[in-house]
């Protein structure tokens, strides 16, 4: 539902800025598909499902972890080989993730189905650094909000496709009016807040920092995530606290000597 909302207003939006032309995919619609369907409908139901069988703490430090994915992704897909001081952050990055997911004994992460919850956010991590690269690379030419907006709408379509086959299977079901008008503001915020201002805020700057830059803003999330669950009372091991800080640091650091490097040259 907030997609189909936010997309509704993206489309104004779009048309606004840059005419109705600019709703013309123009030979792409098979590359928008494919990177909406896995940047939008894969992130989504990967994360929100799982959610389900994991903490939020867990989540947001593992989608810390799209930093140094990007950092492998365009080594992939480029050719471009991180620096040996990039690769041992991204080592020290994941071995703050164990320690928090697993608090210093990896059987932990078997408890509690925990680790499913904790390999779905995994993958939808992995989507969205997928969607951001394609978003730098595939779509030339195209503003950010005309990216957004093509590979939004069949990225919807994906998601209402999921919902519906969650519902013929009885895993979900189609919720009442009364149901939607009671979280009528929530929907809202998703809405405009996650969708309209998060995805196209996030593309733009994707365009204009680079993907890696772009990635190190996400460790804000794990930052306010753990702020937020510490004013709602619950209380942190210290070592699930030192692996978020790892994370943390390892990726600061990686991006000063990027920036360091930068400059250099």
């Amino acid at each position: 539902m907030r997609y189909l909302f936010g997309i509704a207003i993206f489309v104004l939006l779009l048309v606004a800025f840059e005419g109705r032309q600019a709703l013309r995919y123009e030979g792409r619609l098979g590359a928008a598909t494919l990177f909406g369907l896995i940047g939008i409908t894969g992130f989504n139901l990967f994360v929100w499902v799982g959610l389900g069988f994991t903490r939020p703490e867990h989540a947001s430090i593992i989608l810390a972890l799209q930093t140094p994915l990007t950092a492998l992704g365009v080594w992939v897909a480029r050719g471009q080989r991180p620096a040996g001081f990039t690769l041992g952050c991204v080592l020290a990055a994941f071995a703050g993730v164990v320690l928090v997911v697993s608090k210093g004994d990896p059987r932990r992460a078997l408890e509690g189905g925990e680790l499913l919850g904790d390999l779905l956010i995994f993958s939808g991590a992995l989507a969205w650094m997928t969607y951001t690269l394609a978003g730098a690379w595939k779509f030339p030419g195209w503003s950010p909000l005309r990216m957004t907006v093509l590979t939004c709408i069949p990225g919807a379509v994906g998601l209402l496709i999921a919902h519906a086959i969650a519902i013929a299977v009885h895993a979900a079901k189609l919720p009442s009016f009364e149901a939607i008008a009671g979280v009528w503001w929530q929907i809202a915020y998703f809405s405009i807040g996650t969708v309209v201002l998060g995805v196209l805020g996030f593309n733009a700057a994707a365009r204009r920092l680079g993907p890696l830059n772009t990635m190190l803003m996400l460790n804000f999330i794990p930052i306010g995530v753990f702020g937020i669950e510490a004013a709602l009372g619950r209380s942190f091991a210290a070592i699930e606290i030192a692996g978020a800080a790892v994370v943390i640091g390892a990726l600061v650091a990686n991006n000063l000597y990027l920036r360091g490097s930068s400059t250099r040259r």
